[in-house]
């Protein structure tokens, strides 16, 4: 299954990206718990619309009256506080995300490795960008392998540079500025006692298939994530093949 541009006519604005970028997490989640991660991880997709929606996690109240509902039982009101008038209010962004998560279950949920999938809203101005890529570069410092996937057509920004930039590496390893759309895989590890991280860039274009990357769960552990497998089916579950 080609790239499709999910961004312009004529699948947008008829068919939603952000369902599809859940769809495509999804089926990633899928491959990873059902094929590909050894005994002791598990995979999990998570999405956030910037501060606006967050669908991971809910809290719903009952009332007594709700079919089942606990039966009602006195308690003391709770307890309300509000703050003072904060000294400093700050502009900041808060970055959608469209992730996969890996985690190695045996010593509880640790986080391994991170699948981000990169929105409209991402690309869109310099604090958007910014923030993005702290987070990705946060991932790699804390040792945390990565995988970035940049299909937006709508947007012209690299984050892949973005990111290169805030770990001190700027233009020298940076794809090319006509490149906007790309997915690549970092594995951060210690070699001979120094800190490195090796990368796989590969630039995309709409009407090609997508590669085959390197999922590093740890320093000697690579899975092999078949894109163009996974977006196959997610075009498949969505109607869109």
């Amino acid at each position: 299954m080609p790239l499709l541009d999910h961004f312009h006519a004529p699948l947008a604005p008829r068919r939603h990206w952000e369902s599809f970028h859940v769809n495509w997490a999804g089926a990633m989640a899928d491959v990873l718990n059902e094929e590909l991660l050894p005994d002791g991880y598990f995979a999990e997709e998570h999405a956030h619309l910037g501060p606006r929606v967050e669908i991971d996690m809910a809290t719903f109240a009952e009332s007594p009256g709700d079919p089942g509902g606990a039966a009602p039982v006195a308690t003391l009101p709770a307890r309300t506080w509000t703050p003072p008038a904060a000294a400093l209010v700050l502009p900041a962004a808060f970055p959608d995300r469209f992730e996969v998560l890996i985690f190695e279950s045996e010593a509880g949920a640790t986080l391994v490795a991170a699948i981000e999938l990169v929105s409209p809203a991402n690309k869109d101005r310099a604090a958007h960008r910014r923030a993005f890529a702290v987070k990705c570069a946060s991932f790699l410092c804390q040792g945390i392998s990565l995988i970035l996937i940049d299909v937006v057509t709508s947007r012209l920004a690299n984050l892949h540079n973005e990111v290169l930039d805030l770990l001190g590496h700027g233009d020298a390893l940076a794809l090319p500025s006509a490149v906007s759309l790309y997915a690549v895989a970092y594995r951060p590890l210690v070699r001979a006692g120094a800190g490195e991280i090796d990368v796989w860039p590969t630039p995309l274009a709409v009407g090609q298939a997508l590669p085959v990357l390197p999922l590093a769960l740890n320093a000697e552990l690579c899975l092999p994530l078949d894109l163009e497998a996974t977006y196959t089916a997610a075009c498949q579950r969505r109607r869109l093949a």
